[in-house]
């Protein structure tokens, strides 16, 4: 699976983060950057949780 961001979205919140913070950080103003694109076998339940902490469904899963 991947972990896609259309950063023209994301408004910084930072939601998506706190559920995944191995997969995701924050730049200083709260936006995402994708820290895994390729999301590992452990993380796809914390990778499915930050999408859907997104109010602005800026992040998708792929497979």
């Amino acid at each position: 699976m991947k972990l896609l961001l259309d950063s023209t979205r994301c408004q910084g919140y930072g939601l998506c983060q706190e559920p995944a913070p191995d997969l995701i950080e924050l730049d200083e103003f709260g936006y995402a950057n994708i820290v895994a694109r390729d999301v590992p076998p452990g993380d796809e339940e914390a990778a499915r949780a930050a999408v859907e902490a997104c109010p602005n469904s800026a992040l998708r899963l792929e497979k």
